[in-house]
């Protein structure tokens, strides 16, 4: 536990905190599926207003740990909280995420090289056939990610979307969700069924 303190010093004293939580995200792919009620995965606690990170990696920091059902343990110190420090850590949708009956971790869907550098994508099963679903861009530009149903393993081609970071409901998306994700930052989005699929399935 000494070396990692001390890497972690390392990034945060010299504003590579991102760095140095991407390193303990990549470590994640191997174990999140093991995680689950009575044995939680723990990636750290968050850093979330510890500076080193731009608001955008706070964020992507915050939700991909909640998606991860990682214990939400708050680093920093409370009585000097900015308001983007309060807005992220007090965001009940993305802890909803975490704090989900289901209990099911995060896994990385697959990881990808574009033009401008690496991103990937992130899904957790929710109760009531929801997904939590978490597109990150790790390059230096602006980058489209694009993720069909069927790669999400989605029961139809419809689905009810909502923007966790933007509390703002998307509608009814067909087929696939794209969106433009800046870099370092993550889109996080709910995924459920449409009226009509919920109908079919009472029937």
């Amino acid at each position: 536990f000494q070396a990692e303190d001390g890497i972690r010093d390392f990034c945060l004293s010299r504003g590579l905190g991102d760095v140095y939580k991407r390193q303990i995200l990549d470590r994640q792919v191997e174990i999140s599926h093991l995680g689950g009620p009575g044995g939680w995965n723990d990636p750290d606690m968050l850093e979330v207003g510890n500076g080193g990170m731009t608001t955008s990696e706070y964020e992507a920091h915050f939700a991909l740990w909640a998606l991860l059902k990682s214990p939400l343990l708050i680093g920093c110190d409370l009585t000097t909280m900015t308001e983007d420090t309060k807005r992220i850590l007090m965001n009940e949708e993305i802890i909803e995420l975490n704090q989900d009956d289901l209990g099911k971790s995060g896994v990385r869907l697959w990881q990808r090289q574009g033009e401008h550098g690496l991103y990937e994508v992130w899904v957790g099963e929710l109760s009531g056939n929801e997904l939590g679903v978490i597109m990150f861009n790790r390059g230096e530009e602006t980058t489209q990610i694009t993720v069909s149903y069927e790669e999400l393993k989605w029961n139809g081609q419809h689905a009810n979307v909502r923007d966790l970071y933007a509390r703002q409901d998307l509608g009814l998306i067909a087929g696939e969700l794209s969106f433009d994700v800046p870099s370092h930052s993550v889109k996080v989005l709910r995924v459920s069924q449409s009226h009509k699929q919920k109908s079919a399935r009472s029937l």
